[in-house]
């Protein structure tokens, strides 16, 4: 199941709701840069365990396990494993 696309309609909504409308690369940097802020960085959280069953009582948090979508995607594959 290619999750990119869920992942990527989430934090463009989640951009949108800040009034940012910019386009961002899979690689691109959403947290550290500045775009998001910490509270999203909760958002973020609350949707991967919810929509991907991430715990992350077991992988451990940092912003950049969920600074851009191929982070993520690298969380997602480690985190099954």
């Amino acid at each position: 199941m290619d999750q990119r696309p869920a992942i990527r309609e989430f934090l463009k909504d989640l951009l949108a709701t800040k009034g940012d409308s910019a386009q961002f690369s899979d690689g691109s940097s959403l947290l550290l840069s500045g775009r998001l802020q910490s509270l999203d960085a909760v958002e973020i959280v609350v949707f991967l365990e919810e929509k991907f069953g991430v715990d992350f009582a077991d992988v451990g948090f940092a912003q950049d396990k969920i600074d851009s979508v191929d982070a993520i995607i690298s969380l997602l594959s480690s985190s099954r494993n």
